[in-house]
């Protein structure tokens, strides 16, 4: 019990933004729209249509002046969110629907709407895709704004918070995120969420921590009731024991200290004690500020993923705007770093409501995406094509395939890639005639002709959330069978393994990028396998760094060989956190 004789419980979500917070609840419920539905008279359906125009201006203003306000406070990166937000309220098939609707069934404009755009929320909700699902929140975000301006009704908002508080909510949208006061908000807690959600990115913008995906938190919380949340392992208590308290106090002190010692390796080689190194690289969107780049402690870009150009606006980008992005991000690096930017991965589940295709998938992860839609489109493709040749001219470039299920894939975009060479040549353009061309190894089958595979290209990247989740045909925010994601399988590590083989055997470098390339319980074991880098976000590069410097590579082979003999996950997952802690212990026990 507490000093107030309450109870305390413990609850276990999604960690999503780090840190450790104490405070009191803040219910942020939201109630159901009301929608109300009559019929319209036949020759008045043009003035539900005329007020559903004004609501849609009235509504992008106000994502405009969103956007405005978070660029100001946090850069263009995060308010790129709502450029996304604009192509959902923009969406010509969700538009042209609703206007149907109102013209064929005489009903009133709000009721059209709702029922078009739950049609869309309701059809992506049963796509067994994490990407999909959050784009989810977005289609409800923007689509009770804009009834709100239909309805003439005030958006209910977490600006205006007097006393500093831990909000709970179903979940959060964006715009909510948006209107935080950071020095009013100590933590997030939801129902819902993934770690990869529009909100959660921005709450870890913010610096404030955050718990998702807990179910029910919402009906077990009353106002008032006193926090801890744990963004680091996932874990929310309602009215902490004195103990409880305590303990957490400790453990933000630690983290804080934690965190300066793996800060303290950031400008120092990743180099093992007996002088082997591994590539530490970043994911990156190509948007994020130049500090980003130089103080990361990275040598280099892993995985460039060039979408976030192609979702900017309605239109795709120009060649000459995609190769000053590139040249961009090559001008940023150390001299003859790496940048591994990967080609179009759009299409799919990056074709928001339709978005620039006008239709919808049912099964869109393994449908006309990536490498399927660049070879059918290649206009588009070969406009990307020459801007990344032109950039290579800059830098130490090298061009990835997404998605890649045969070598006749490979030969295609080789093909075009020539032809784009000569086009180049034909203009007087340079560009770096011995740019290296590799693939993504995301798919079982592409795992599977390794062998092929390395004969036509450069250099591997292993995919390892498409891999694992292909390879145990398994939808990691599934609730009822997330259990069975699991990169401890040993269908994961034998498959790692071959892969990786194949790769030096054939004497081509091999990265890997995804979640695993992340967890520091993981790096060892993918360096003793022989991979040559890993790609992860700037966050995780220094504890990474941290631990190849306290281990030697022969280690490291010691403990891939003995996981590989092991057939049980929990007994792979302990033998991985056992090398860690070992060589972590003089962190651990700050």
């Amino acid at each position: 019990m507490d000093d107030q004789g309450k109870e305390e419980r413990i609850l276990k979500g999604i960690p999503a933004s780090p840190g450790v917070a104490h405070g009191p609840a803040f219910l942020f419920l939201k109630k159901e729209l009301e929608i109300p539905s009559y019929q319209v008279p036949e020759d008045r359906r043009e003035e539900e249509i005329s007020r559903f125009e004004a609501a849609i201006v009235e509504t992008r203003k106000q994502i405009n002046t969103i956007r405005s306000e978070i660029e100001e406070k946090l850069g263009e990166d995060e308010a790129q969110i709502f450029d996304a937000h604009q192509l959902v309220l923009e969406d010509r098939a969700l538009l042209d629907e609703t206007e149907k609707e109102v013209l064929t069934s005489g009903y009133n404009i709000e009721h059209c709407y709702h029922k078009v755009a739950n049609r869309y929320i309701q059809a992506f909700s049963n796509i067994d895709d994490d990407y999909i699902k959050e784009r989810v929140a977005d289609i409800k975000d923007v689509s009770r704004r804009l009834l709100h301006n239909l309805l003439g009704q005030i958006i209910l908002s977490l600006t205006g918070l007097i006393d500093p508080v831990v909000i709970v909510s179903e979940d959060l949208t964006p715009s909510d995120t948006a209107n935080i006061d950071t020095e009013k908000v100590f933590g997030i807690v939801t129902d819902q969420g993934s770690r990869t959600s529009h909100a959660v990115i921005m709450a870890r913008s913010i610096k404030v921590p955050a718990v998702v995906g807990l179910h029910n938190i919402t009906e077990q919380v009353k106002p008032g009731d006193m926090l801890i949340v744990d963004g680091y392992d996932g874990v929310v208590i309602i009215n902490p024991s004195e103990s409880s308290l305590f303990r957490y106090g400790k453990i933000r002190h630690e983290r804080e200290n934690i965190e300066k010692r793996f800060s303290s390796v950031l400008d120092f080689p990743s180099i093992t004690q007996d002088n082997v190194s591994l590539d530490i690289l970043l994911n990156v969107e190509g948007t994020e500020p130049e500090h980003v780049y130089q103080n990361s402690g990275a040598t280099g870009v892993g995985l460039f993923r060039t979408e976030a150009l192609f979702l900017k606006n309605e239109i795709f980008p120009t060649e000459e705007e995609q190769f000053r992005a590139y040249k961009r991000v090559v001008q940023m690096q150390p001299e003859n770093a790496p940048v591994i930017i990967r080609t179009l991965d759009l299409g799919g589940d990056k074709n928001p409501v339709g978005g620039k295709f006008g239709y919808a998938e049912a099964n869109p992860f393994m449908g006309f995406r990536a490498i399927r839609f660049c070879l059918e489109e290649p206009d588009v493709f070969k406009v990307q094509l020459r801007a990344i040749l032109r950039a290579s001219a800059y830098g130490n470039i090298h061009l990835m395939l997404p998605m890649i299920v045969s070598a006749e894939e490979v030969y295609s975009a080789k093909r075009m890639i020539r032809e784009c060479c000569d086009e180049l040549d034909a203009k007087g353009l340079a560009y770096n005639r011995e740019i290296k061309i590799g693939t993504m190894i995301e798919t079982p089958a592409a795992a599977a002709i390794a062998d092929i595979l390395a004969q036509e290209c450069d250099f591997f990247s292993i995919g390892s959330n498409d891999m694992i989740q292909y390879l145990l045909a398994v939808d990691r925010v599934n609730d009822r069978i997330a259990h069975l994601y699991n990169p401890y399988h040993p269908a994961v590590i034998r498959t790692l393994r071959h892969v990786i083989t194949i790769a030096r055997n054939a004497g081509i470098p091999v990265g890997i990028c995804g979640e695993v390339a992340g967890d520091p319980v993981y790096a060892a074991l993918l360096f003793g396998m022989g991979a040559t880098s890993i790609s992860v976000t700037a966050a995780m590069v220094p504890e990474i760094k941290y631990l190849i410097r306290t281990m030697s590579f022969r280690d490291a082979q010691n403990l891939a060989a003995d996981v590989c003999s092991l057939v049980n996950p929990d007994e792979i997952e302990a033998r991985m956190k056992r090398f860690y802690d070992n060589r972590m212990r003089d962190v651990l026990t700050l």
